[in-house]
C-alpha cells in the first residue's frame, strides 16, 4: 500500500513538472449602485506581466476580441448602452498575419463597465460569462470563457456622474408613461361617450340611491365602485405585462404576422363601431356577475363594477384592445399605466354621478350623439389599421401598399367621416335629424380640412403632422413627387472610380427626396468610407420603426443635418427587420441563441447591433472610423435636432484628430 502511493506520489510530481497551465487573466467582478433600479457592472481583469488582453473591438482577420454577454433573466434586466473599456494601448503584432497589425490591447490590469436596468427589482444577481484571448509577443493561448456573477445585493455606493444619466434617462422613460397615461385617459373618455356606457351612469346612480341609508353612505360605495372599476382594468394590464413579458410585445412589433392579425382585428372592430354588427361578450356572465352583485356590501360592489365591464365591452373592448397592444409595444409598465388612465376616466363619472345624485340634471340627455361618438371611434380604427397593414408590407418589402397608396386610404377614409360628421351619409343606428348640432359640424370642418391637408402628400408633400404613420418617402411610386424624377444629380467625390453608370457606388442607395447616399451592406459601406476618407454613421433602423421615420422626415430634412448627412459621413443603414434571405454562404449560427441559424438580412444586423453595441432598439446611431472604433457613445431617439446636429459634429471632430 505504502508503494503504490509513492508510485502514485511520484507520477503526480512528474506530470506537474513535465507540463505548465497558464492562466494569466484571472476576473473579479463588483457591482456600484446608481440609483434604485440602475447598477453598474464591473469586470475587472488582472493581467500577469508579459501577457495582454485585447479590445472589444479588433480588426478583420485579428484576434477574437473581448466580448461579454450577459443574462437578461427572461427580459428582467435591461442593458444601458455598450460595455465600456479602458484606453488601452494600440500595439504592432505579426502574430495574426505575415503582414502585421495594430491592435489595442490591456496590459496589468483592464477594467470593463456596463450599466443596467432592473424591470424586475427583485433580481439579486446577474449572471454573466466572458469569452477572451490572452497573448504574449511570441504566441496566444487558445481562447477561454469565464463564467462571471454580479451580486446586486452587495453593491457599493452609487456613482454621482453617472446617477446624472440615470436621472435623464428615467425622466425620458417618465415622460413617455405620462404620454401613455393622457392617451389613455381621453381613449377612456371617448368610451364613457358611448351608447354601451354613457346611458348606464343613471342606472348606477339610481341603485346607489336605493341601496344607501345616509348621503354619507353613498359616498363610500360609490368610492368603492370607482376604485372597483380601476382595479379591475388595472389587473388586465398587470396580467398582459405578466403573460407577454415586459418587453415581448416590442419584439412583435416588427412582426409581419401580428401585424396582419392586429390589422384584420382592428377592421373588424371598426366594422362594428360603424353598425354592421355588436363584439359582446357570452350574456352568461353578465348573467351570473349581476346574480352577485346583489350580495351587497363590499363584494356586491366589486361584482356591479365587474359587470358594468362585460356589458360595456361592444363598446370599449376595441378600445381596449387597440390601447394594450400599443402601450404593451412600449414595453415595461406601460400596459398597466395604460389601463389605469383608461379605468379613471370610466370609474371617476360614475364615483362622483353616484356620490352626488343631483349633478345628473346637468347631463345631456341620452340620443343619436352617443352613436356618432360610436361611429367617429369606428372610423379612427379603420384609418389605424392600415397602419399595421403597412408595417407588414414595409418589413417584407412586397411595395402592395406604397405611400401614395397608404394616403389615399386615409383620405378616402376621412373623406367620408367629414360627410357623415356634415350630414351627407347615414348608417343604420343613426336617428333621423333635420339639422346637425354646432359641435358636429365644427368637428366635420376640422376632419374636412385634414382631409384636404392630406391631398398635396399624393403629389409628395411630407406631411410632418403624419410623419409617423404612412411609409417614408423613398418608399413610394414617385419618390420625388408625381411626374418629376431626379437622375445623375447626386455628387461624388472624384477619388471613387467604381460607379455605377447612375452614378452612385457600387452598392450605394439613394434615399429620395432629399438625395442622402446610403449603404444597406456593411462592409460595402465601409470600404466606400475609406476610399472618401469619410467618418461611418451606421442607421441600425427598421421598415416598420416610427420613431425611425420621424427622425428621418422631421430631424433629418434641417439643413445643418442634411449637409452632414449627405457630404461629412458615409451613411450605412441596416434594417433589422429586413426579412430578404440570406445567401447560402452568409447562412451561419447565432452567437446570442446558439444552434439556431440567421436566415433573414434583419436578423444579421439585429445580431450585430446586440453583440457589437448591446442595444436592441431602433433607431440606433453610431458614429465609427475606420477601424471600426466608436467616434462618440451612440446616440438613440433624439428628436431634438439642435442636440443630434451637435452629436453628428462631435464625432466628426473626433475623426479629424
Amino acid at each position: 500500500m505504502k508503494k503504490t502511493v509513492l508510485l502514485f506520489l511520484g507520477l503526480l510530481i512528474n506530470l506537474t513538472t513535465s507540463a505548465q497551465v497558464f492562466n494569466p487573466i484571472k476576473w473579479k467582478t463588483k457591482v456600484e449602485k446608481i440609483s434604485e433600479s440602475k447598477y453598474k457592472l464591473i469586470a475587472e481583469a488582472s493581467i500577469e506581466n508579459t501577457w495582454s488582453l485585447y479590445s472589444q473591438e479588433v480588426p478583420k482577420g485579428g484576434p477574437i476580441p473581448t466580448t461579454f454577454t450577459f443574462d437578461d433573466n427572461g427580459g428582467k434586466i435591461k442593458l444601458v448602452g455598450n460595455t465600456k473599456e479602458p484606453k488601452g494601448k494600440i500595439k504592432f503584432t505579426k502574430l495574426f498575419n505575415e503582414a502585421g497589425m495594430s491592435i489595442k490591447s490591456f496590459a496589468h490590469k483592464a477594467v470593463f463597465e456596463q450599466e443596467i436596468d432592473l424591470i424586475d427589482a427583485n433580481i439579486n444577481e446577474v449572471n454573466a460569462f466572458v469569452e477572451f484571448i490572452a497573448c504574449t509577443d511570441e504566441q496566444c493561448l487558445p481562447p477561454k470563457e469565464i463564467d462571471l456573477v454580479f451580486k446586486l445585493n452587495k453593491a457599493i455606493s452609487k456613482n454621482k456622474s453617472v446617477a446624472k444619466v440615470d436621472k435623464s434617462t428615467k425622466k425620458k422613460d417618465k415622460k413617455g408613461l405620462i404620454a401613455i397615461f393622457f392617451i389613455a385617459f381621453l381613449s377612456g373618455f371617448a368610451a364613457l361617450l358611448t351608447p354601451c356606457v354613457f346611458p348606464m351612469i343613471p342606472m348606477t346612480v339610481s341603485f346607489f340611491t336605493k341601496q344607501s341609508k345616509s348621503k354619507a353612505k353613498g359616498i363610500k360605495n360609490a368610492i368603492i365602485y370607482g376604485v372597483s372599476i380601476i382595479g379591475i382594468y388595472v389587473l388586465l394590464g398587470t396580467v398582459v405585462t405578466g403573460v407577454f413579458g415586459a418587453d415581448a410585445l416590442n419584439a412583435l412589433s416588427t412582426n409581419v404576422w401580428f401585424n396582419i392579425a392586429f390589422f384584420l382585428i382592428l377592421i373588424i372592430f371598426a366594422v362594428s363601431f360603424l353598425g354592421a354588427f355588436e363584439i359582446t361578450l357570452p350574456s352568461s356572465w353578465a348573467t351570473k356577475v349581476d346574480s352577485q352583485a346583489d350580495r351587497g356590501g363590499l363584494i356586491g360592489i366589486f361584482f356591479m363594477a365587474l359587470a358594468l365591464a362585460i356589458v360595456s365591452f361592444s363598446c370599449t373592448g376595441p378600445i381596449v384592445g387597440t390601447l394594450l397592444v400599443e402601450a404593451a409595444s412600449k414595453g415595461g409598465l406601460a400596459p398597466i399605466v395604460g389601463m389605469l388612465g383608461f379605468s379613471l376616466a370610466i370609474a371617476l363619472p360614475f364615483a362622483l354621478f353616484a356620490a352626488f345624485p343631483g349633478w345628473l340634471n346637468s347631463l345631456p340627455k341620452s340620443g343619436g350623439w352617443l352613436n356618432t361618438v360610436k361611429v367617429v371611434l369606428g372610423f379612427l380604427e379603420l384609418a389605424l389599421a392600415f397602419k399595421f397593414l403597412s408595417n407588414a408590407d414595409l418589413v417584407l418589402q412586397l411595395h402592395l401598399l406604397e405611400r401614395e397608396v397608404f394616403i389615399a386610404i386615409w383620405i378616402a377614409i376621412f373623406g367620408a367621416l367629414a360627410l357623415y360628421l356634415l350630414g351627407k351619409i347615414q348608417l343604420p343606428h343613426d336617428s333621423p335629424q333635420n339639422h346637425i348640432s354646432v359641435g358636429r359640424l365644427s368637428l366635420g370642418l376640422v376632419v374636412a380640412s385634414f382631409t384636404i391637408y392630406m391631398l398635396p402628400g399624393m403629389w409628395g408633400a411630407p406631411l410632418n403632422l403624419i410623419s409617423a404613420f404612412p411609409p417614408p418617402q423613398h418608399y413610394s411610386e414617385s419618390p420625388y413627387g408625381v411626374g418629376y424624377t431626379k437622375q445623375n444629380t447626386v455628387a461624388i467625390s472624384s477619388n471613387d472610380a467604381n460607379t455605377h453608370n447612375n452614378g452612385l457606388p457600387e452598392g450605394a442607395h439613394l434615399m429620395p427626396p432629399h438625395d442622402i447616399i446610403s449603404f444597406h451592406d456593411y462592409d460595402k459601406g465601409l470600404a466606400y468610407a475609406k476610399k472618401v476618407g469619410k467618418p461611418v454613421m451606421i442607421d441600425f433602423t427598421g421598415h416598420a420603426c416610427v420613431n425611425c421615420r420621424k427622425m428621418e422626415q422631421n430631424v433629418w430634412v434641417k439643413p445643418k443635418v442634411l449637409d452632414v448627412l449627405k457630404n461629412k459621413v458615409v451613411l450605412i443603414s441596416l434594417y433589422v427587420d429586413d426579412k430578404r434571405a440570406l445567401k447560402d454562404d452568409e447562412v451561419v449560427e447565432s452567437k446570442l441563441n446558439p444552434g439556431k441559424k440567421l436566415k433573414y438580412i434583419g436578423q444579421k444586423w439585429s445580431e450585430l447591433q446586440t453583440i457589437k453595441y448591446k442595444a436592441n432598439s431602433q433607431p440606433f446611431y453610431v458614429l465609427m472610423a475606420h477601424d471600426e472604433s466608436n467616434l462618440i457613445d451612440p446616440a438613440a431617439y433624439t428628436p431634438d435636432a439642435s442636440e443630434y446636429y451637435n452629436w453628428l459634429e462631435k464625432g466628426i471632430s473626433n475623426f479629424k484628430k
